[in-house]
């Protein structure tokens, strides 16, 4: 698989090549040379299943130009030459190569990489700020997802599926955030937290939502502002992955014992594009409608139940709050 002929097939020189990668499968010829060395150990394995063998590279293009395109199985797997079950079983092998040739895609920020976060978020006015979280999808201001945890169909709350998430039990049991004590005003000590909206408002002490009161003073309003701002990230994330990856634009209603792990693979990408600096257009996050106005897409991640309700409850959450809010108003 070297110039995508099977996939329609770009012009013959280099430069229309990569071109040509980088709109079908959303990444430059060497860096899918890259991936295919990755994973081509664990496909190796498994390319005796088919009923005609296969190379590594063209079930790898495949599963990459399904992801990227968004198209069903039926159009998609003609292009390749290839058949319906073919491609079924090509995405799951590629999904379970990605995700074990590179397992640390995604994962909590530790030493370096820690610092720069906590000094980024530092810097927008959250000291000791790990990332945002939407859903269960925790985002730096680098857009790389530091943790996702996926599996549950779309209405069920996020607040329930963070409870049975990982992250949840390893941030109740103080092993998440681990930050070096940061004092704020009134006695308030965090050692970390995330910034979160109104669907969590009763969940935990460590997501920081914002006030959204009806008769807000200045400083809830400023904190509310830079909240928000420093929150952006969530979104243009999930903007960028996607965008890229159109497939999860739309709801699935079949394959959802697999999905969540394709899913899962999807994030690993887009965290190692990242990684090497793979650009995106962000104009592609707004539209045009039938009335000629431009607005932001729609991208679903807007969540549901108890978004909007009001302040938070707990406590400890408020007073982390508003500690964060008056040294705001301080600086």
């Amino acid at each position: 698989m070297t110039d995508g002929r099977d996939m329609g097939g770009p012009p013959a020189s280099d430069d229309a090549t990569d071109e040509y990668f980088r709109q079908k499968l959303r990444m430059s010829t060497a860096m899918f040379n890259h991936i295919v060395a990755a994973c081509a150990a664990y496909m190796e394995k498994k390319v005796t299943h088919y009923r005609m063998p296969l190379p590594v590279e063209q079930l790898i293009a495949f599963a990459l130009y399904r992801w990227a395109s968004g198209e069903t199985y039926e159009s998609g797997t003609s292009a390749f030459g290839i058949g319906r079950a073919t491609g079924l079983q090509a995405v799951r092998d590629v999904t379970s190569a990605l995700l074990q040739a590179y397992p640390d895609a995604i994962k909590w920020p530790m030493g370096r990489r820690r610092a720069q976060i906590l000094r980024a978020f530092r810097e927008k006015g959250f000291p000791n700020c790990f990332g945002a979280i939407d859903c269960t999808h925790i985002v730096d201001l680098d857009l790389q997802i530091l943790d996702v945890h996926v599996g549950y169909p779309g209405s069920v709350h996020d607040v329930r599926v963070l409870h049975n998430s990982q992250s949840f039990r390893r941030a109740e049991s103080g092993e998440l955030f681990d930050a070096t004590p940061e004092n704020l005003p009134h006695g308030v000590v965090t050692r970390g937290y995330l910034l979160g909206d109104n669907g969590y408002p009763v969940a935990c002490p460590w997501i920081v939502s914002p006030y959204r009161g009806i008769d807000q003073g200045a400083d809830e309003e400023r904190f509310d502002t830079r909240q928000k701002v420093a929150r952006g990230c969530v979104e243009r994330a999930f903007g960028r992955l996607k965008w890229m990856w159109r497939l999860f634009l739309r709801t699935h209603k079949t394959n959802l014992e697999t999905l969540p792990q394709q899913f899962v693979a999807v994030c690993t990408l887009h965290n190692i594009l990242l990684n090497v600096g793979i650009d995106f257009d962000e104009n592609l996050l707004w539209e045009v409608d039938a009335n000629g106005v431009r607005r932001r897409v729609d991208l679903g991640i807007v969540g549901n139940g108890a978004r909007g309700q009001g302040r938070c409850t707990n406590v400890e959450g408020e007073l982390l709050r508003d500690a964060l809010r008056d040294r705001l108003a301080l600086m």
